[in-house]
């Protein structure tokens, strides 16, 4: 792969490129239009651990993400300065590169459901464990039935990105097809004639059935190396991306659940030390530091900076393997650092993702999620097969869905895949308050006042 054609500035259905020499560059606009989306707008209220927390403190999906795009920032910029000196590059710019990695680091969760990846959980269980989600799986594909049963967010992302946001759009928000690229952390389909190479770039997918010739447009604009059909190698900035993200989730992860008293200070406090690469250095100036929570900023400020020095020069040292398409893991589990970082998703996993509190949110998840889908998956079908002779209640709740995701006219698609493929649409795209204010009012366990 070659970096002057990874730096695609074409914009799926958009015919024509913006002059080069305008004071926003295109990947400054994509990162405005994300912004900007009510897609990214709705991450406020989905959850990054600890769901629908009374703290003001506790992070959403929405800062989650503008951190991860802060530090894709810092990791594009350092890499593309070292990229443009090492091959001579022409008309591109350092900042270019930081554009990219932050735009696509902004967009990184836009299509996670509501409950985060609890919520994923639940959208696949139905689908097996409803007779209505069975009968559903029945009528399909495998192709398709692959495209619910391991449901994903990252596919729903890539689908938001180029269809459901804009939807009167050809290639919905028209992003570059640089960004585009460096968003989709998995490029693949969700079903393959062959098993794909063993790494991390094939252990979930990227985009959907109906997506899937959209995604070959960009991979082909880009010349990312064909894998097998439906799926080739990661764009080389994709790996930044998924180390920004890592860096942020293990890091803050374990800050936030110290100051909401799941972890104690002396626990977090000698996870984050290792990471700073001056632990003798750090411990002086926290001598200085009167309150814990100070205490903490300061060494996860300090552990992410470290971190992103050891993944710019990581990337470096393995960049003929990433422009080859021939690194098979992450970049974290190769750092110096490799063995801190794995302790902090091990704290994670163990101890805060399992909390009563998160476990006891998720848990009610599941029954919203199913129930939401059960009624909505339920009427497009009736409606689908019987028109004006469906059920009243069918007749009613599509009034309940926006048009976008009903069909024209409120009418349902005939084709059972696209118009499922609408429910799960509109399903994933709640908040998480939204959602559970919507099925308690389907379930009568709350009315609307007048």
């Amino acid at each position: 792969m070659h970096w002057n054609r990874l730096l695609s500035r074409v914009r799926p259905g958009l015919p024509y490129l913006h002059p080069a020499n305008e004071a926003r560059t295109d990947f400054q606009r994509d990162f405005d239009r994300i912004v900007f989306s009510s897609a990214f707008r709705r991450l406020q209220d989905k959850t990054q651990v600890f769901p629908l927390a009374q703290s003001d403190y506790v992070r959403t999906r929405l800062t989650h993400s503008l951190e991860v795009s802060s530090v894709g920032r810092s990791l594009g910029t350092m890499v593309g300065d070292s990229v443009i000196k090492r091959h001579g590059l022409k008309s591109v710019y350092p900042q270019d590169f930081g554009a990219i990695v932050a735009a696509a680091s902004l967009a990184h969760d836009i299509g996670n459901p509501p409950f985060g990846h609890a919520g994923e959980d639940a959208i696949r269980l139905w689908f097996t464990a409803s007779a209505t989600g069975q009968a559903v799986l029945d009528s399909l594909t495998e192709a398709e039935r692959q495209d619910f049963l391991r449901f994903e967010g990252n596919a729903q992302g890539f689908r938001i990105i180029t269809r459901l946001q804009s939807p009167d759009n050809p290639g919905g928000m028209q992003l570059t097809c640089a960004t585009l690229g460096t968003f989709t952390k998995y490029p693949c389909a969700s079903w393959l004639p062959a098993e794909p190479p063993a790494g991390s770039a094939f252990k979930k997918f990227g985009f959907y059935r109906d997506d899937a010739d959209l995604f070959a447009e960009v991979a082909g604009q880009l010349g990312l190396e064909p894998v097998l059909p439906g799926a080739w190698s990661r764009h080389p900035l994709a790996y930044l991306v998924e180390a920004a993200d890592d860096i942020c989730y293990r890091i803050i992860d374990v800050e936030d659940a110290f100051r909401l008293q799941q972890l104690p200070f002396e626990q977090v406090r000698d996870l984050l030390l290792p990471l700073t690469g001056e632990a003798h250095r750090a411990e002086r100036k926290m001598a200085h530091i009167t309150r814990s929570k100070e205490k903490i900023e300061y060494l996860r400020a300090k552990a992410i900076g470290a971190i992103i020095d050891q993944v710019h020069q990581c990337f470096m040292q393995h960049e003929d393997a990433i422009l080859a398409g021939a690194l098979p893991g992450e970049l974290l589990d190769i750092i110096p650092a490799a063995g801190a970082m794995r302790a902090l998703k091990d704290c994670g996993e163990n101890q805060v993702y399992v909390s009563r509190p998160v476990i006891e949110v998720e848990a009610a998840g599941f029954e919203v999620l199913a129930g939401l889908l059960e009624a909505f998956v339920t009427t497009v079908n009736d409606l689908a097969v019987h028109g004006a002779n469906a059920s009243p209640k069918s007749r009613m709740l599509v009034y309940l869905m926006p048009e976008q995701f009903a069909g024209p006219g409120r009418c349902p698609a005939a084709d059972p895949y696209r118009r499922v493929l609408a429910i799960t649409d509109f399903v994933s795209g709640m908040t998480d308050s939204y959602a559970v204010a919507l099925f308690k009012k389907l379930t009568g366990m709350s009315l609307p006042t007048a």
